[in-house]
């Protein structure tokens, strides 16, 4: 392999898209972030990620590829076709990117693109059996065995986002209701502030916020502060994602579960009480031998996931 090759790696977000130029070793040379703008045309995006990615290759030599990682795509066609939080309806995103660049595309999803990074550079270089949970707009994830991602037959297992809370009610922009996703991410945990507001009548400074303006990151800014209405929000995400995570470990008997996203910034807030509904919930012989793993918040797995696709040359 040549130590000067290169490759861009793409993390397409809900939110926001974060691009990087990466070298074989993993580390990030460049690195740029933009609004994804995924309630809009798919062509707002094109354009957007063009101004960043043409002057890169024309300023180095040899980007060797371009991967992707992005919430509900067929890692086997290149395909995304009305994925969840995305308006961008059916288009082969994978053929797209080659025509436009004229570089080798590999696109996989998203929790399965940190996956990669994180066994090459990070937090799962030790383990061989993981389940690796996003939380950021939505709740991607991804099942390792033996260090192998788990694909299915169409590209897309792994969705634990999609899997149903039993007695919940809360719709999801998948069409279901009470999905794990609309409990276990940034909007979930807004969702939830708003639902204890209605219900327990106890002024909170969150009164304050339009369900716009409402954001995990203020929700745990006031958790911090001991307020009750943002700790039972936190408290109600912790429990639901610890009692579902316990059906997955009596299952899947992985070593750890890695956590990353956003939503980890809440820390004990969070991992409190998903640490007890685990224990409520798993059955004895699992009790108290699954890790759980942090990723590092400052390094963008996804990103050199989607790279590494390159390095071990897996294009479609």
């Amino acid at each position: 392999m040549n130590t000067h090759d290169f490759y861009i790696g793409i993390d397409i977000g809900g939110t926001n898209t974060m691009l990087a130029l990466v070298n074989n070793e993993g580390e990030i040379l460049k690195k740029y972030s933009f609004s994804t703008f995924a309630d809009r045309s798919i062509n707002i995006f094109f354009s957007n990620l063009e101004k960043l990615i043409f002057p890169l290759i024309n300023e180095m030599d040899q980007v060797r590829g371009i991967g992707v990682g992005m919430p509900g795509v067929n890692s086997e066609t290149g395909l995304i076709d009305n994925s969840v939080n995305f308006n961008w309806g059916s288009v082969n995103l994978c053929r797209e990117l080659k025509n436009k660049f004229q570089l080798p595309v590999s696109i996989i999803n998203d929790a399965k693109a940190a996956a990669l990074g994180e066994m090459a550079f990070g937090k799962a270089r030790d383990l061989k059996n993981f389940i690796l949970i996003t939380l950021g707009t939505g709740l991607g994830s991804c099942f390792v065995f033996n260090r192998q991602v788990i694909n299915g037959f169409n590209g897309m297992a792994s969705e634990l986002g999609h899997t149903k809370i039993a007695k919940e009610n809360r719709r999801c922009g998948c069409g279901k209701m009470g999905c794990l996703e609309t409990f276990a991410s940034a909007g979930g945990v807004c969702r939830s502030v708003f639902e204890i507001i209605g219900s327990d009548k106890k002024k909170t400074p969150l009164m304050n916020y339009s369900f716009n303006e409402m954001t995990s990151e203020i929700v745990t800014k006031y958790a911090a502060q001991g307020d009750e209405t943002a700790l039972k929000a936190y408290e109600k995400t912790g429990m639901v994602l610890g009692a579902k995570l316990a059906d997955f470990i009596n299952v899947f008997d992985p070593e750890a579960i890695l956590f990353s996203g956003g939503l980890v910034a809440a820390g004990k807030f969070l991992f409190e009480p998903l640490e007890k509904a685990l224990d409520e919930n798993l059955l004895f012989k699992h009790k108290n031998k699954t890790q759980i793993r942090i990723s590092d918040p400052n390094v963008n797995y996804a990103v050199l996931g989607a790279a590494t696709l390159f390095m071990n040359q897996q294009e479609i």
